[in-house]
């Protein structure tokens, strides 16, 4: 067997090549379902929002057509798309409607009101970004696409232990609200593993969506039934909120690293922006002679995702109310200047760069490639695991919690205000060689993701893994003050006694991020390969073959029948 990260041991799952098409998620039934698409013709936008729909189904607790999220899009024509359907405060909100409880990282505020409950939804933009990108650039009616999360819905599906787990984490949650509980706490406990579970509410909601498309939750009796139940129990979503939302198709943001061109979501997202300011950073170190994992390895990624942590909460925000300066941060001569500020013998604290005059952890990620070189990266969310988890009796959808994404101490770049566009840290990504799609790549994991999608786009380009071994390879994250290690890293104790000596406070931790996901395409024979990791129940579904070989004749002789 090869070698990985510098051992002999396997993978936890197996890569998948195919020919015509592939779709990586965090769900086999759900890359089923964009596969499926494929066969009937579609292309790899509608495979990639079927199975997005079919995620909402079969990975509740991450993702519903009541979140928010992006894509990154590269057509066979070469044009590149990023779409924004991420979530936007309500008009009603205040920038003090909650209490910040001081010194936390992650806007936790007295009560939970902006993790749990009617006070914690934003108004969302998932299902009218996944109806818009379908019409943009997709092939097959919006009532096929939903078909196999509608099957999915009202047939059932098996429990895994990876949702089983979850619905355990959040089960005092879910049991404040009868709708939730009634799906996910049977009997008043968490649904067993190996149970099915069915959501005929929201098969039918599916259902009449393909019917009536975004105007059915924007402009219709579905937005009317939230707008009621949100009015009834304190929470700020209203028609009008509903009414007044816009998906937008932004620019998106480029760099390059060793001679590749990476092409990932710009603001409202930070992830791309980030993702382009560390590569540029790194570019200067050589980092396949440092070795995968090593102690130089590893404090260098620390020490350059604590600058772009620094950089992020001085910089970004909504960018319709901020001046985000993107050339600036992506540019090579603002990295090389914080390149010259690290010491790889010691960690330190980075403050935001001097601009010259003049996100949750609960997510979902997917990506589908088809035969004619359409390749879509999307991430989507809820915020927050069931995100507030509350579902509207009678539909079957869950609620997002995107309002915890705002800074809760008004005056800050990222405090709310009434209609602002919340700040993400996704980073749906393509990387190009010569112009061509070459890696597909995404993960949940809110603000630990542009640190994430970064490792595996080194893992293929310095350390030349697999898009398996990529996205399974052991991770780090560090905002400061303490660096989080997954424990699968090679020689631990070494390195973990070597990374304190030079001033790190290291923390082991299961995991870092979440199920990360893509596709890998080998562009001198056109094989798709496709990988999910082990941090979630993620699977790659690909299809090869083809069409029977025909000729003028019925049978043309020599070939068997």
């Amino acid at each position: 067997m090869r070698k990985q990260f510098g051992t002999n041991r396997p993978t936890v799952k197996r890569e998948t090549w195919a020919s015509l098409g592939m779709v990586t998620s965090n769900h086999p039934l759900a890359s089923l379902a964009g596969v499926e698409m494929l066969l009937r013709g579609g292309n790899a936008v509608d495979a990639a929002v079927a199975t997005l729909f079919a995620l909402s189904v079969v990975e509740p607790m991450m993702v519903s057509i009541f979140g928010a999220g992006f894509f990154t899009v590269r057509l066979a024509d070469g044009r590149v798309m990023t779409v924004d359907d991420y979530a936007v405060v309500p008009l009603a909100a205040r920038e003090d409607m909650y209490v910040p409880i001081p010194g936390s990282l992650d806007n936790d505020v007295e009560g939970g009101l902006n993790d749990t409950g009617y006070l914690a939804v934003a108004t969302p933009g998932s299902l009218l970004g996944w109806v818009r990108i379908l019409e943009r650039a997709g092939r097959l009616p919006l009532a096929v696409v939903v078909e196999p999360a509608v099957r999915y819905a009202r047939n059932g599906f098996r429990i895994s232990p990876y949702l089983h787990g979850f619905i355990r984490l959040c089960q005092d949650a879910l049991a404040r609200f009868p709708a939730s509980a009634e799906l996910f706490l049977p009997g008043g406990k968490p649904a067993p593993v190996g149970s099915v579970l069915r959501l005929p509410d929201y098969a039918t909601t599916l259902e009449r969506i393909g019917a009536q498309g975004a105007a059915y939750l924007y402009d219709g009796p579905l937005g009317q039934v939230v707008a009621a139940e949100m009015a009834a129990n304190g929470g700020l979503v209203t028609l009008d909120d509903l009414a007044r939302y816009r998906v937008y198709e932004r620019e998106p943001v480029r760099g390059s690293y060793r001679g590749y061109e990476i092409v990932s979501m710009g603001p409202v997202s930070s992830g791309g922006i980030l993702l382009i300011e560390m590569l540029n950073i790194l570019e200067g170190f050589d980092l396949p002679a440092f070795g995968f994992g090593t102690p130089d390895t590893v404090h260098l990624i620390a020490e350059v995702m604590k600058i772009a942590f620094a950089d992020r909460g001085r910089y970004l925000a909504d960018p319709e109310r901020v001046r985000i300066p993107v050339e600036w941060l992506t540019s090579t001569a603002y990295a090389a200047e914080r390149r010259a500020q690290i010491d790889l013998r010691r960690a330190q604290p980075y403050t935001p760069g001097m601009m010259p005059d003049g996100e949750g952890t609960c997510t979902t990620h997917c990506c589908a490639a088809d035969a004619d070189g359409n390749v879509v990266s999307a991430t989507q969310t809820l915020n927050g695991a069931f995100g507030s988890k509350v579902t509207v009796p009678r539909t079957g959808m869950l609620l997002n919690n995107c309002m915890k994404l705002m800074d809760p101490t008004p005056g800050h770049p990222n405090s709310i205000a009434p209609g602002k566009r919340i700040l993400s840290s996704m980073s749906p990504t393509i990387v190009l060689r010569d112009g061509e799609p070459l890696l597909a790549i995404g993960t949940p994991g809110g603000v630990r993701i542009f640190g994430a999608v970064l490792q595996a786009i080194v893992n293929v380009i310095d350390f030349g893994m697999s898009v398996q071994e990529a996205v399974e390879a052991p991770r780090l994250f560090n905002r400061g003050p303490v660096l989080e290690l997954e424990r699968g890293f090679d020689r631990l104790p070494e390195l973990v006694a070597e990374l304190e000596q030079r001033g790190h406070t290291v923390q082991l931790v299961p995991k870092v991020a979440g199920g990360m996901n893509g596709i890998l395409i080998d562009q001198e024979t056109g094989l798709l390969r496709g990988g999910a990791c082990w941090r979630a129940d993620g699977a790659a579904v690909g299809y090869s073959g083809g069409e029977a070989l025909t000729t003028d004749e019925e049978f043309s002789p020599g070939i068997p029948v």
